[in-house]
């Protein structure tokens, strides 16, 4: 991930740059209701723009399916862009043809233009060669910002790529080094927290991260699965019973891969999935027939906690419990705040991801004391299985 170009190799000066970025902000009634993902795109055009270039910017909105369809439009999100840069903002009613090259000989000029919703195309999704052509004819230079769609091969990702000077931008730029830094060459020891409801959907993820990190803690409805196929009784807690020889499969490739598999070793169990709902700290013997384990208990904690102690590299994607129900929340918490407060003395590296995961270091309050917390939720996965990304390979250099 670190062969590529980034905006300060490029002479912008003069030209039209197109930058993809991902602007699928949630909306409700017209009105953004989340503008993050619109302040993220803001350094890239920013840069370029101090840097003399009209800035042409492309993103999909939505899944329209290849139709036109005008609750899915990307105009609100033109005007918010506008409000935040403090400067007009050209939008095209296409995204190719004759509306998005009148608005591209706006920004010629040092200007900034929107082109429509890419996915109102169905050439997009399909990465067809020549719907890239027509969006590269409207610009010199090629920026891809958006890391959250990198995992897909689309037009906008991949096929223009090839036909236009290319690189990252800042905010792409800031994922790819943080990305890089947590897993393809890390300060050991580097530990991995994965957590979630079933390893059925994340074996992937495990299987690679085995090979890659020192120590591999299993939280969520996960760890219920590895401690049955360990021959514990976890009650009515979530379980895969059926992924138990997979779950095997995984403690013996780590061990062969000299990982430490990291499970809980007591646990917070309740009869009922509820706020406030009644409950207990077990050993892992004892949990009861009726109850299911919602949350690692406190020597489960306090382990996780010495351990982190010792580490260099932290890259955390799931929760350790039912995080959105109190109590359940308190050892994901009191683990997050752990990791915030050895990042902020400089002792550890913490990269975060996924949509869970996300949201689960906002209600611990953490979300802006990691390292890095990725906000793009299917790329973060795929980098984590280790998998190819077409809109990062596409970027890379030939050197």
């Amino acid at each position: 991930m670190s062969n590529f170009n980034t905006i300060d190799d490029l002479d912008v000066r003069g030209k039209r740059v197109l930058v993809r970025c991902d602007l699928n902000v949630p909306m409700k009634d017209g009105n953004i209701t989340d503008a993050t993902r619109i302040d993220r795109s803001l350094p890239t055009i920013r840069d370029l723009l101090a840097g003399g270039a009209g800035v042409i910017v492309m993103s999909h909105f939505g899944r329209p399916k290849g139709m036109v369809v005008q609750d899915m439009s990307l105009r609100p999100v033109a005007d918010a862009l506008a409000k935040r840069l403090g400067r007009d903002v050209a939008f095209a009613g296409d995204c190719i043809g004759d509306d998005a090259e009148r608005a591209a000989q706006l920004a010629s000029a040092g200007g900034v233009a929107m082109l429509e919703n890419l996915r109102f195309h169905a050439e997009e999704e399909a990465n067809d060669a020549a719907f890239a052509g027509k969006l590269a004819e409207l610009g010199n230079i090629y920026v891809n910002d958006a890391f959250s769609c990198a995992h897909r091969a689309h037009a906008s990702t991949e096929a223009i790529a090839k036909l236009l000077p290319s690189a990252a931008g800042r905010l792409m730029q800031a994922e790819l080094v943080a990305l890089g830094d947590a897993l393809e060459n890390p300060e050991r020891p580097v530990a991995a927290l994965v957590g979630g409801a079933k390893i059925s959907s994340k074996m992937t993820v495990l299987g690679h991260l085995v090979s890659k990190v020192d120590m591999l803690i299993i939280g969520g409805g996960m760890a219920n699965t590895f401690l049955y196929a360990q021959g514990i009784d976890v009650g009515k807690s979530l379980c895969e019973a059926d992924m138990a020889d997979d779950a095997r499969g995984i403690l013996t490739k780590a061990a062969e891969a000299g990982c430490e598999i990291v499970l809980p070793i007591d646990a917070v169990v309740a009869r009922e999935f509820a706020e406030g709902a009644a409950s207990e700290t077990v050993l892992l013997d004892a949990i009861p027939a009726d109850a299911m384990m919602l949350d690692v208990g406190p020597a489960s904690v306090a382990d996780l906690i010495g351990r982190l102690g010792h580490c260099k590299t932290l890259v955390w994607n799931g929760p350790l419990g039912a995080f959105e129900v109190k109590p359940f929340d308190t050892a994901t918490n009191a683990l997050a705040s752990e990791a915030a407060k050895l990042t902020a003395a400089g002792s550890l590296l913490s990269v975060a991801g996924g949509g869970d995961t996300v949201a689960a270091l906002a209600n611990a309050g953490v979300q802006d004391q990691f390292t890095y917390v990725s906000t793009a939720g299917g790329a973060f996965l795929e980098w984590l299985e280790g998998k190819e990304l077409p809109g990062v390979a596409a970027l890379s250099r030939a050197d």
